[in-house]
């Protein structure tokens, strides 16, 4: 069996380096392993959102959903010192190396845990989140409602999502479910899309 990003703990070596990547501004260091997603580079989709997305609030509780080795939460985490940034994913590996980044970049406001780890109480004022299209239709639906539904009244979710991809039909979808949802922006085949709330 392949090793894939969405397993909980990699079959493959945990073979560590540091790779160079744009995030918030400048060039950092960042450590990344094989088992996780995108662990050459910050993959094109995330680029687009780490760069269209509207800066986040100086302030709140933001969420990356499915971080992998943390571009998204290490940008929000840098850009918003003072926010609370959560950065969930399954992949055990993944949130490792968020925390590992989070610390050697300074970042105290960054907490990378499993879904289970998230106080039922919590609620996110922004989410950030290049969502794993490929764990199929049915378990896509099940992670973005579980976590959509958690938006304060005024908060509002980011999701990049290749347009070959089914963009458009889970734009579709969102709005069935009763999130507001449009196109952001689109950009190189990804769309953006931002959801509000669904009690917006």
């Amino acid at each position: 069996m392949s090793d894939h990003y969405f397993s909980a703990t990699p079959a493959s070596a945990d073979e560590r380096r540091t790779i160079n990547v744009p995030l918030a501004g400048r060039t950092r260091a960042v450590q990344v392993a094989p088992g996780v997603f995108s662990a050459e580079r910050v993959d094109q989709g995330t680029s687009v959102l780490l760069q269209h997305a509207p800066p986040p609030p100086a302030t709140g509780t933001f969420l990356d959903l499915g971080c992998g080795w943390g571009p998204i939460a290490l940008t929000l985490g840098l850009r918003s010192p003072d926010a609370h940034v959560w950065a969930v994913d399954v992949n055990e590996r993944a949130l490792d190396l968020t925390r590992t980044n989070a610390t050697s970049l300074g970042l105290r406001n960054v907490e990378a845990v499993s879904a289970q780890q998230v106080p039922a109480e919590v609620r996110f004022d922004l989410v950030w989140s290049n969502p794993p299209i490929r764990v199929g239709k049915q378990v896509l639906h099940e992670l973005l409602l579980t976590w959509l539904r958690r938006l304060t009244p005024d908060g509002v979710a980011y999701l990049v999502v290749q347009r070959n991809l089914g963009s458009d039909s889970l734009q579709r979808w969102l709005v069935a479910q009763g999130f507001p949802t449009d196109r952001f922006t689109s950009v190189k085949g990804f769309r953006l899309l931002r959801v509000a709330s669904a009690g917006a």
